[in-house]
């Protein structure tokens, strides 16, 4: 499963979905919307926007990536847009392989590719402004 949803990620779901008797790890990295105040304010919550037909054809890319460079028999790439309060999921990354190390490897591979290639965008909402990440573009006092 790749995709972009606009409601609450189901995490056991993408795992046990992930469950095989070939493999012996199920790698899982949960991104969620932590409250930050190292700036001074705190974050209220996040909100993402995608443009959604090549987001959805970028994740399924990022996964047939890891399927060749890893022995991973799953993976499953979910992030979500719209609002997302403090401690929801923002991106859900499931990946199943017989071994450990290429699961483990290939989650942290499918973040920072997401991060790289896939048109995603968040503004953090805090109590005193907002900012949209990694533009120039935002209101802070």
């Amino acid at each position: 499963m790749f995709t972009i949803v606009d409601e609450t990620i189901d995490v056991g779901a993408l795992v046990a979905a992930a469950q095989r008797p070939d493999c012996g790890a199920i790698s899982t990295f949960v991104g969620t919307t932590r409250i930050d105040e190292s700036s001074g304010a705190s974050v209220e919550y996040l909100e993402y926007e995608a443009y959604r037909p090549m987001a959805d054809r970028k994740l399924e890319e990022i996964g047939a990536e890891i399927q060749e460079r890893w022995d991973a028999r799953h993976v499953s790439i979910v992030h979500r847009i719209g609002r997302v309060d403090p401690g929801e999921a923002s991106v859900a990354i499931v990946v199943a392989s017989p071994r450990r190390g290429p699961a483990f490897e290939a989650s942290r591979y499918a973040i920072e590719r997401i991060k790289e290639v896939v048109p995603i965008w968040k503004r953090e909402v805090w109590s005193d402004g907002y900012v949209w990440v990694g533009s120039q573009i935002g209101t802070r006092p």
